[in-house]
């Protein structure tokens, strides 16, 4: 049997799971399964059940992740501006609750934002922006506001993203809600809320700071 979706997945003889552009497979032994991706195996004793479910892209354990935008936008005085980014995300696969595995589904590329005394190292991704949701893997709604009386100018936008929950549907990864505030530094908001109420979840709820984009 082959799946390919986020969620928990029933242990019934031989079976893999794709997720993006990796496949993680599942071979009945005596007592449990060998759990198997490339190189690593992992002997799940008595196992029903695996979970696979998204992550945050922290990767090497950054804890930001820096969407550039294909294209700036620009926002008029009072006014807002939402749609979708796509993003990268992490799998996480888990037996009980334990994560017997992580993985990264792309190309991990960092970039360093701001100075170079100063600035924080980011997990770098490359967008578009769009009112619709993207075809992408992995996915993040944005809602920029720009409060101020002058035009509001935007090229990228740094989420913090350690410790953040996430959501999802069997197709799709999603990050929080992300709200952006144009002011004299940009003021990121991950809100920690779901996107779409019809979305399940993955982490507990916390308090995750803003970032004011001095850069």
């Amino acid at each position: 049997m082959c799946a390919h979706t986020f969620g928990t997945h029933g242990l019934d003889g031989e079976m893999s799971i794709t997720v993006g552009n990796r496949t993680v497979r599942l071979h009945r032994v005596e007592r449990g399964y060998v759990y198997e991706r490339e190189d690593r195996r992992v002997f799940l004793v008595d196992a029903r059940s695996v979970e696979v479910l998204p992550h945050p892209a922290v990767g090497y354990g950054v804890r930001f992740l820096m969407l550039r935008l294909k294209e700036g936008l620009v926002v008029p005085p009072g006014d807002s501006l939402t749609g979708y980014l796509s993003a990268p995300v992490d799998v996480s696969v888990r037996v009980c609750g334990s994560e017997i595995d992580r993985f990264t589904i792309c190309r991990e590329k960092y970039a360093l934002y701001g100075k170079d005394n100063a600035g924080v190292i980011t997990r770098y991704w490359v967008t578009g922006f769009s009112r619709d949701e993207p075809e992408s893997l992995g996915a993040m709604k944005v809602v920029i506001r720009n409060p101020a009386e002058d035009w509001g100018h935007l090229d990228r936008i740094v989420v913090p993203i350690a410790n953040s929950p996430m959501f999802y549907s069997p197709e799709r990864a999603y990050y929080p809600l992300v709200i952006v505030t144009l002011r004299e530094f940009p003021e990121v908001n991950n809100t920690g809320n779901p996107p779409d109420g019809t979305l399940k979840r993955v982490g507990k709820d916390r308090i995750i700071p803003n970032f004011l984009m001095r850069w």
